[in-house]
């Protein structure tokens, strides 16, 4: 893993704004954000659960995919062009990790 998804994922992870390169962690009242190339591609909600959601923003790029394979709960891999997490297709849609 890249020393940047590191840094990002950590920051956000921590609720702490960050920006280096083309990585960015926003930080408001009720929603941390990950941003890629200015693309919000996750969300941590300040929710009793702590509820985490992705999406890819239409870019199935090895990038987007590592970046993502750093939060806790996240496994992307992809087959033949096509994007699984945690075992199941998806579509790079914005969903809910359980």
């Amino acid at each position: 893993m890249r020393k940047i998804t590191i840094q990002s994922v950590e920051a956000f992870n921590n609720a702490t704004p960050f920006k280096k390169q083309n990585m960015q962690v926003a930080v408001y009242p009720n929603v941390t954000v990950l941003l890629l190339h200015d693309n919000e591609i996750a969300y941590r909600y300040n929710d009793p659960e702590k509820t985490l959601s992705i999406r890819n923003c239409g870019w199935q790029s090895a990038t987007t995919k590592e970046r993502l394979n750093g939060l806790d709960g996240v496994n992307i891999v992809q087959k033949n062009f096509v994007w699984y997490l945690n075992g199941k297709e998806w579509d790079g849609s914005l969903i809910d990790i359980k």
